[in-house]
């Protein structure tokens, strides 16, 4: 944005410049009386005034409807990133519940078979605690 700003006064510089150089130099090589000349002069810059007053509006506007779209197209993609970490964390989530089952059903599975021997060898029936 910057980079567009510089170019833009860049260009607006080389303009009026260019636009004085041209007017001095044909009013100097102009077969014309001192008070038509200095008529002539003022007539030109206000004329080149205007022109440069209308560049910088027009570039103003641009300028304020790039950030406008810049605008909506930040908020686009962070509604969309959002949606995907919500999407993200409820997949966590239920990935770490079904882990969590199977590690309880596992170490469950894992609690009877050290039981079950234990019970065997002692002639007791299995009991389970709370």
């Amino acid at each position: 944005m910057s980079s567009d700003r510089d170019e833009f006064g860049a260009f607006l510089v080389g303009f009026i410049v260019g636009g004085l150089t041209g007017a001095v130099v044909s009013l100097l090589f102009a077969p014309q009386s001192g008070e038509e000349t200095r008529a002539l002069i003022r007539d030109k810059s206000i004329e080149l005034r205007d022109k440069a007053t209308e560049t910088a509006e027009e570039a103003l506007a641009r300028a304020e409807a790039a950030a406008a779209e810049a605008r909506t197209r930040a908020e686009e993609l962070a509604k969309v990133a959002r949606t995907r970490a919500e999407e993200l964390a409820k997949e966590v989530r239920t990935r770490g519940e079904e882990i969590a089952h199977e590690v309880r059903t596992r170490g469950e599975s894992a609690l009877e078979a050290v039981r079950k021997p234990t019970a065997k060898k002692s002639g007791d029936t299995p009991t389970t605690s709370s």
